[in-house]
């Protein structure tokens, strides 16, 4: 895969919405597993949202029912859509992908985009 640019970042108030879209270069995308990370200061990058080649999901349990992870193959696209964001969601946000076994394994994303922040405000 890939040049991947995330973009839809910034800064919102708690209980807002925001929608971070990550779109990528190259044929290939429809054949990788794309992921959202987040690093927030002072802490480990963490695997928040994963969205298999064949649609599966999975979230980290923070944000479930409050994430929404999507794809779209002919836009080589791939969106995080954030609901009820509360001062925890702060982080810088990157997108990834990896064409490994297992798309819930972090350690298979290997195509990086630059970032994006989120910044939430209570």
């Amino acid at each position: 895969q890939g040049h991947m640019v995330e973009s839809g970042g910034g800064s919102v108030q708690a209980g807002d919405s925001m929608r971070l879209s990550c779109a990528a270069s190259g044929r290939t995308f429809a054949a990788y597993h794309m992921g959202w990370f987040r690093q927030a200061p002072g802490k480990e990058r963490e695997l928040v949202a994963a969205i298999s080649v064949n649609n599966q999901t999975v979230y980290e349990d923070s944000v479930k029912g409050r994430f929404t992870i999507s794809r779209d193959n002919v836009k080589n696209t791939v969106y995080l859509q954030m609901t009820s964001l509360n001062a925890d969601d702060t982080a810088a946000y990157y997108c990834a992908a990896g064409d490994h076994r297992y798309y819930t394994d972090p350690e298979g994303y290997v195509n990086w985009g630059q970032g994006t922040q989120v910044t939430v405000s209570s």
